[in-house]
């Protein structure tokens, strides 16, 4: 069974593909890379991952490779983890799903009209409208009477 192996601390240029594969010259035979690039620059992420054949090669690459320097950069090489199943996926198998973390970009708080959750579950409005907001549902209450 095939193993992937992260490729970290990779300098954020163009890297070719076989650049990074030279590098690995002694198992080429052995390996595949694939060097994970932004889609808009073709720039490389600052990552990449390495496929070999076994795990005793994996641990072998490990011990031969990491912190040796690819353009000035120490390579952090490890044992890559599995995928995680999409929500929807692991719905469908029965697993509970993965839990994510707390979303804190103003995109998010933006989206919600600046509402913050408290712990009873329920909405409560910004801090500094709710004056305002009182005032708008005395008058809504008055005028309903």
């Amino acid at each position: 069974m095939s193993i992937r192996l992260y490729v970290g601390n990779l300098p954020k240029e163009e890297i070719d593909r076989d650049a990074l594969a030279t590098m690995f010259a002694d198992e080429a035979q052995q390996v595949t890379t694939k060097v994970i690039k932004d889609r808009k620059t073709g720039k490389c992420r600052g990552f990449a991952f390495v496929t070999v054949p076994s795990d005793e090669v994996a641990d072998q690459f490990i011990e031969k490779y990491n912190g040796q320097p690819f353009m000035d950069s120490p390579l952090k090489i490890e044992k890559a983890l599995p995928r995680a199943k999409t929500e929807e996926g692991a719905a469908a198998e029965g697993s509970e799903a993965p839990k994510r973390k707390p979303n804190n970009n103003k995109r998010a708080k933006k989206q919600t009209g600046g509402q913050k959750q408290q712990g009873s579950g329920s909405i409560q409005p910004d801090p500094r409208w709710a004056d305002e907001l009182a005032k708008l549902k005395e008058m809504l209450a008055s005028a309903n009477n």
